[in-house]
């Protein structure tokens, strides 16, 4: 059974966000994000926000077409919309927390976006966020497994201060117990050598980034 939840957030989005999301997925959309998935023809089953980025007219759509729609006043909330998404998906413990549409032209949003993938990890939810160019993850003490894909560079930068017992075997350049810390671009633009490369992290938050051009 899947039990991924799939965010639809209202940054960039276009026709590279369909091959993400799979039968059997369920859908939250925040605020335009909704729209975008009742104008694609999705059912989202939850629409949240303060929807202050649509009109009326788009809103009685969203709320026409979506299993459940949750409206908060735009001032009266501490949370993004986004966030409000995210924490929902959170409560339903799923297998997996996937956010679209959450990179876009406001940058504070999205690194506030990049910080809640913390909240999951926190809690042993796997959670990423993917657009057209990259997707994003979060890798803590142990070790995740890599595969070469689409997204052919491999960049690895610090979120909390320092990490260290970063460990890479089956990348271009491998790294053997590095400590990195903030301000440091020593991991950025790596490549796998092989099919599927391992990252080892002793202790700190390590953000994953995978891209292409």
């Amino acid at each position: 059974m899947n039990n991924r939840i799939m965010i639809c957030t209202g940054g960039r989005l276009g026709e590279w966000v369909r091959p993400y999301i799979r039968p059997g997925d369920r859908l939250v959309g925040a605020d335009r994000g909704a729209l975008f998935l009742v104008q694609h023809g999705y059912t989202p089953d939850l629409a949240l926000g303060d929807f202050d980025s649509v009109t009326p007219e788009e809103l009685e759509l969203i709320r026409s077409v979506s299993r459940e729609t949750i409206t908060y006043d735009p001032i009266d909330k501490d949370y993004t919309d986004t966030e409000l998404a995210f924490r929902y998906a959170l409560e339903q413990s799923p297998a997996e927390i996937r956010m679209l549409g959450a990179l876009g032209s406001r940058f504070d949003h999205s690194l506030a976006n990049v910080h809640l993938l913390k909240l999951a990890i926190d809690q042993g939810i796997p959670a990423s966020i993917t657009d057209e160019h990259n997707t994003i993850s979060l890798a803590v003490e142990g070790t995740t497994e890599l595969h070469q894909s689409e997204y052919s560079h491999i960049s690895l930068l610090p979120l909390s201060e320092e990490v260290t017992g970063i460990t890479l075997r089956g990348f271009v350049y491998p790294l053997h117990e590095a400590t990195l810390r903030i301000g440091q671009s020593l991991g950025i633009s790596n490549i796998l050598a092989e099919p599927a490369g391992t990252l080892t992290v002793r202790t700190g938050t390590l953000l994953v980034i995978q891209s292409k051009d």
